[in-house]
């Protein structure tokens, strides 16, 4: 048998024709496939949530190779905050958080809040607040998001059980989110105008208490 007539095995080509591409179902890289894959995960972790979703599923999704997700992003903690597009890293707004007792933590707290919402970030952060209020998608990722890295080290090291710091957690962010909608975004006066330092000083002890003080049992 001639050589041109064993040439075809492996891309099916014809002696003489240019190989032809893989026959798979999957996408190679391109200009798009980044965005592909941040339009699948976005689906997904708005779905499945962020435990529920493997890059393998998003791969899937998106209609690439698995490898072309590890390119564009250092894994799956990367591809979920490009994916919610947050206006600033969760993790390093609240770097100075952990490990302190609850009267500094709280006042830690509302700080690194202002910090980002006070910086050039601002207008994005407005934006991307709003977008996210009017998106049953975007509404879910950022649940997700808060949930599991924003709360999570809001509540690191403080004493209860699961369900206790759950709940103390989401009384932390029933202060957190007020204050942005109030100040930065309905622009509510005074407190619009107030200084960082009377925000701190108002809000950080609301906080403090859902950090620490007992809770009431209902009934």
């Amino acid at each position: 048998m001639s050589a041109a007539g064993t040439s075809g095995h492996d891309d099916g080509a014809t002696a003489g024709s240019p190989p032809s591409r893989r026959r798979r179902g999957r996408r190679s890289g391109g200009e798009d496939s980044r965005e592909r894959i941040l339009s699948a995960a976005q689906r997904l972790f708005a779905e499945h949530g962020f435990d529920g979703t493997s890059l393998r599923q998003v791969a899937c999704e998106a209609s690439v190779d698995p490898a072309l997700v590890h390119h564009y992003f250092d894994g799956k903690e990367e591809l979920f905050a490009r994916s919610i597009e947050l206006p600033a890293d969760p993790v390093e707004v609240l770097s100075g958080v952990v490990s302190q007792d609850p009267a500094v933590r709280s006042e830690e707290i509302v700080r690194a809040v202002l910090r980002i919402w006070e910086g050039p970030a601002q207008h994005r952060m407005v934006a991307f607040l709003r977008g996210t209020l009017g998106s049953r998608t975007r509404t879910a990722m950022l649940r997700e998001v808060v949930s599991r890295t924003i709360l999570a080290r809001v509540m690191t090291g403080m004493p209860g059980s699961q369900e206790e710091l759950a709940l103390r957690g989401n009384l932390v962010a029933t202060q957190i989110v007020g204050l942005m909608l109030a100040r930065y975004v309905v622009r509510l006066e005074p407190l619009a105008s107030a200084s960082s330092e009377d925000v701190v000083r108002l809000i950080a002890p609301a906080v403090r208490r859902y950090l620490s003080d007992p809770l009431e049992s209902p009934g």
